[in-house]
């Protein structure tokens, strides 16, 4: 009965091993903002990569559906997302995607739907349109009411009036999608990628699935109130970045306490220690860089624990600190991780989105 047992352990192992990943896109335009923007040539060829190197792309809930339950996620999985339903959805990436055969998912903001519904020219799909790609099996998911962030309190509200009043938005949201669409899959996809314990805190209470805008594979262990996806629009749109980001697989690491904190205040922020899951990498070959300082030093406690003490203070803006390392028993893959970090100026304010 051993060998037996112990091929299935191996298989089990083998599989969860391996994640999935998410790509986020924005618009598909040659004429719309850079930094939110693919253009249709260079989609296409994402696709193709996507088909000649067999990459199975599938429906965002079915990787969100194999974490919750638990089962394996399958090499190579992929899910194609798009955030603010921009009208070249339809007119420019759909066609390239119906090429393929692809399904993927739509994150929508209710009331900029509603402002532009009935206007000609709109650079929004509007609700029978989503209703349409609906029907077809696209996915129409919640991106909060307005695109305002999550974690800026405004009218001096107290933290807890704040998540009331976000509550009654994103609930509403989530209303008007079903209402609209028919779906409602309870998924969230944070504005500008900004959220914070609280909010994450909240997504599991209300039973929602958060989408964030790191980088990093998803996979059995990871955090459903901050489900990882690569940006993939300009400039991080090359095929070089692409086939990267494909081979990523999940870096099973954990923050505690304090160390989960996103907010911070300028020149606040020292340190951040990591608990990591894995032990099939060198440690040597770990490698974190912290957008805007580079390369960063690691101090490991232990094999399982490692600190980073900032080269210099963390910019105002939005920071990422990505780790990598090479697998050892999958050659040629890296593990991959990123953490958000969303620094306030000296004076406490909010930077310009």
């Amino acid at each position: 009965m051993r060998t037996p047992l112990l091929v299935i352990f191996l298989l089990l192992f083998h599989f969860s091993s391996f994640g999935a990943v998410i790509l986020q896109y924005h618009h598909v335009s040659d004429t719309s903002p850079k930094s939110t923007s693919i253009t249709p040539k260079q989609f296409a060829v994402h696709l193709k990569y996507l088909q000649e190197n067999s990459f199975n792309v599938v429906p965002l809930s079915q990787i969100i559906n194999n974490i919750k339950n638990q089962q394996p996620l399958k090499d190579k999985t992929v899910a194609i997302t798009f955030d603010d339903a921009y009208i070249d959805v339809l007119t420019q990436a759909k066609p390239l995607l119906d090429e393929y055969n692809y399904p993927f998912t739509i994150y929508v903001n209710p009331s900029i739907i509603n402002r532009n519904d009935s206007k000609k020219d709109s650079h929004y799909l509007s609700w029978a349109q989503l209703k349409a790609l609906g029907d077809e099996g696209v996915i129409i998911a919640n991106h909060g009411f307005e695109h305002d962030s999550l974690t800026r309190i405004i009218d001096n509200l107290s933290q807890q009036q704040w998540l009331e009043h976000q509550t009654t938005l994103l609930l509403k949201a989530e209303t008007i999608i079903k209402e609209k669409t028919g779906q409602s899959w309870h998924y969230l996809a944070y504005p500008y990628g900004e959220y914070n314990p609280e909010i994450q805190s909240w997504v599991k209470e209300n039973s929602f699935i958060g989408f964030s805008q790191q980088s990093g594979a998803v996979g059995l262990s990871s955090d459903l109130t901050s489900i990882s996806r690569f940006p993939v629009s300009m400039p991080y749109d090359k095929i070089s970045a692409l086939r990267d980001k494909l081979n990523s697989l999940p870096f099973n690491i954990t923050l505690q306490g304090e160390q989960a904190k996103t907010i911070f205040e300028f020149k606040k922020a020292k340190s951040i220690t990591f608990n990591i899951e894995t032990d099939d990498f060198y440690k040597s070959g770990l490698h974190c860089y912290i957008s805007g300082l580079g390369k960063q030093k690691i101090d490991w406690q232990g094999d399982r624990r490692f600190t980073i003490y900032f080269s210099s203070d963390l910019p105002i803006g939005r920071v990422r600190c990505n780790c990598t390392a090479a697998s050892i028993s999958k050659p040629g893959r890296y593990y991959w991780y990123s953490k958000p970090w969303f620094i306030l100026k000296e004076s406490g304010d909010w930077y310009h989105l």
